[in-house]
């Protein structure tokens, strides 16, 4: 009975850890069905692999999802996902433990993410799953210690040299899996985590929502002939760190990614980003600081405008030549990273150091991008025939106006593309037919501006304006929300607003 004991109480630290993270969480029902999806692929994935003995991804992808959105989500696709395989692959005693083991896996990733602010390279991520492949099969011996007749010292190292070869393949095999999708997957899962992160608000008395919805409705009313920049700037003001630089909501430790989307924010609205200030640091002291956190293409891409927004040097910044580091990204077919949107970047942070349209990097860049428009105008985050988006779209004519709008049929179709996408609220979702949010909305506004459009002439019939409806996500302390129903990193969500409401496309500075 020893291990329906243990099993048991493995059982209710499960159930009272998930509840107790929960209640520190609170994830949005988007995030609690995106988790749930990844629990059935690597549950799906496990079973997949029935016929080779530990050879399964389920590990990769518990440390990966927790390396990405955090402990709960780890844990969650660990422990649900060995449960759920199970259904096929048979339950037992063992469930409870494996729960546990590649719940852990994914507390592991989680642990690993935060402490190198998820900047590692594809070799070492994959490494780490492999050693939590290893700490969850030691788990299992543990499991199977516990069922044996002797309990010694000398009985566990029987167990454990008996299981030694499945435990090698194992380990092996999850670092083949994280070699083979690990960054990937990380990069998918760190742009829905920014997403999908929502901050939970107080709820206000009836009469006082009443007074305040009266209230912002004159105030929205009267700033949409004016539109008066002023409650967001005073917002990402008083959201300034220390540090000088800004987290993803006040008080949150400072990141690059939300300092510099506010850096751009400051100069669009007309204020040098350099001179906003707290405690003696400027948000370029905090750049500067944060700059050997930078990874990969789209963070020199973005640090570039940020830093031309504040003034400065993009060819020499903190030891760095941010601008040599995206030229030498660019692929033999004239893309960078074979993506629309790192390749519109690209085109901004080339245009925001100076060089002209008819750069060979921009001109050819630009033609590539026009190759990528899908038939029905809009464009993706990869290449043709991915499924077109908003934010995408209006990246991409943003781009291609800023390189001399080869075709001007291009620059139609994407257009119409927005005008289509519009919902009635005004506002534009991600996708086609999806919730609208604020920054989806901001980046049409800007890909309207760049193609020619008025954004405060365009509406559905009967509906607001996108400038109308981000005005109409006016939050009472001057940041604007992500959506009627959201209301996540309200940093990096009035930045976008921002520029989209000051009438700016990139770059801006």
């Amino acid at each position: 009975m020893s291990w329906l004991l243990a099993s048991s109480l493995i059982v209710g630290l499960i159930l009272f850890a998930g509840w107790f993270a929960y209640e520190r969480t609170r994830p949005s029902a988007r995030m609690v069905a995106v988790v749930a999806t990844l629990a059935a692929v690597a549950a799906l994935g496990r079973d997949a692999f029935v016929a080779l003995p530990d050879v399964k991804p389920i590990t990769a992808i518990a440390f990966v999802v927790g390396y990405s959105l955090g402990p709960l989500p780890g844990f969650t696709v660990g422990a649900i996902g060995m449960l759920a395989s199970n259904i096929m692959l048979g339950q037992g005693p063992y469930t409870p433990w494996q729960m546990v083991a590649w719940g852990l896996v994914g507390l592991a990733g989680a642990a690993l993410g935060a402490l190198t602010h998820r900047r590692i390279n594809r070799v070492p991520l994959a490494l780490a799953c492999a050693l939590a492949a290893l700490m969850a099969k030691e788990i299992m011996n543990i499991y199977t210690f516990t069922l044996a007749g002797a309990h010694t010292p000398a009985a566990f190292l029987a167990i454990a040299g008996t299981s030694l070869p499945f435990d090698i393949t194992d380990v092996i095999a999850t670092l083949l899996f994280a070699l083979a999708f690990g960054p990937e997957l990380a990069r998918l899962l760190e742009r829905t985590r920014e997403r999908m992160t929502v901050s939970w608000e107080a709820v206000m008395p009836a009469i006082l929502v009443l007074v305040l919805t009266v209230s912002l409705t004159s105030t929205s009313t009267a700033r949409a002939s004016s539109l008066s920049l002023s409650p967001e700037l005073s917002y990402l003001t008083s959201a300034q760190n220390n540090d000088g630089g800004f987290g993803a909501t006040s008080g949150q430790g400072s990141s690059e990614l939300y300092t510099a989307w506010t850096a751009m924010a400051f100069a669009a609205a007309g204020r040098n980003p350099a001179s906003v200030r707290r405690s003696g640091h400027s948000v370029l002291d905090s750049l500067r600081a944060q700059a050997s956190t930078l990874q990969g293409l789209g963070d020199a891409e973005r640090t570039i405008l940020a830093v031309r927004a504040c003034g400065a040097s993009a060819y020499s910044f903190a030891g760095r030549n941010l601008v040599a580091e995206v030229l030498s990204s660019r692929e033999s077919d004239d893309s960078f990273d074979h993506l629309v949107n790192l390749t519109a970047f690209a085109i901004f942070a080339l245009r925001a150091v100076g060089h002209s349209a008819s750069f060979g990097a921009i001109h050819q860049g630009a033609g590539w991008l026009e190759r990528q428009q899908n038939s029905d105008g809009g464009f993706s985050f990869g290449d043709r025939g991915s499924p077109s988006d908003v934010d995408d779209t209006g990246a991409a004519l943003q781009a291609l106006a800023d390189a001399g709008a080869h075709n001007r049929g291009v620059l139609g179709a994407a257009a119409g593309y927005l005008v289509r996408s519009q919902n009635l609220d005004g506002g534009f979702p991600q996708q086609y037919g999806g919730e609208s949010n604020s920054q989806s909305t901001a980046w049409a506004i800007q890909g309207l501006i760049a193609a020619g459009y008025n954004p405060g002439t365009v509406r559905r019939r009967g509906s607001r304006t996108p400038i109308g409806f981000l005005e109409s996500l006016g939050a009472p302390n001057g940041s604007i929300r992500y959506s009627r129903t959201g209301a996540q990193t309200p940093v990096w969500v009035t930045a976008q607003a921002l520029i989209a409401l000051a009438g700016r496309t990139f770059p801006v500075g």
